[in-house]
């Protein structure tokens, strides 16, 4: 392990440092403090590292938003077809498409918040192509309400304000779920997705 000292007479571990480890040290400082609350000097100091020693492991710090929102909103359109892919009924599809999500808040706490608060802070045409994705996911669970309200599963006459409800539910673990709490991220995930079946009316 390689070791250098900084101008403050730190010892700097070059070793230890990588993309990963910058991109999991922005996580956490972008999802405490927020995009614009987080000095690219404070992700430094979270690793232990010069300011300048962090261009060798990454471009910018809107690199480094662009990334996780859009890596984190990829992850969950791919975690909607694989949960509803090759299930036929529909009310079992929207389950597993509620449960996923939920499941995802709960497990992906931090990039969950800065996904839901800081996309605006994102540099075209990646914040317009983040927000087409969850356009489409949202359009897709709207159209799974629709698809059971014409075959008589569901009952609620607003599959749009439905689908809304779902999705910002769900949101909401990002929010409050702690690993150390009385359920876990399973049990809340599977409460959810009974929660998303109740909100499109299930007859």
């Amino acid at each position: 392990m390689v070791s250098s000292k900084t101008s403050a007479g730190r010892s700097e571990t070059k070793a230890t440092v990588s993309p990963g480890a910058v991109r999991e040290a922005a996580l956490t400082l972008f999802a405490e403090r927020g995009y614009h609350g987080t000095a690219l000097s404070q992700i430094a100091d979270a690793l232990g590292i010069r300011t300048p020693s962090l261009y060798n492991h990454m471009k910018s710090k809107q690199d480094l938003l662009r990334d996780i929102i859009a890596d984190t909103t990829e992850q969950v359109w791919a975690d909607y077809e694989q949960a509803v892919h090759g299930v036929g009924d529909v009310v079992e599809r929207l389950r597993r498409a509620a449960r996923v999500y939920a499941l995802r808040h709960a497990t992906h706490r931090r990039e969950a918040i800065i996904v839901n608060r800081d996309v605006d802070s994102l540099e075209e045409p990646v914040r317009s192509e983040v927000l087409e994705l969850r356009r489409r996911h949202a359009c897709a669970i709207r159209d799974l309400i629709e698809e059971g309200v014409r075959e008589g599963r569901f009952t609620e006459p607003e599959p749009t304000l439905a689908a809304f409800g779902i999705l910002e539910m769900c949101v909401s673990i990002a929010r409050w779920f702690r690993e150390d709490g009385p359920q876990s991220a399973e049990a809340v995930a599977e409460t959810y997705s009974r929660y998303a079946l109740r909100v499109a009316g299930l007859s």
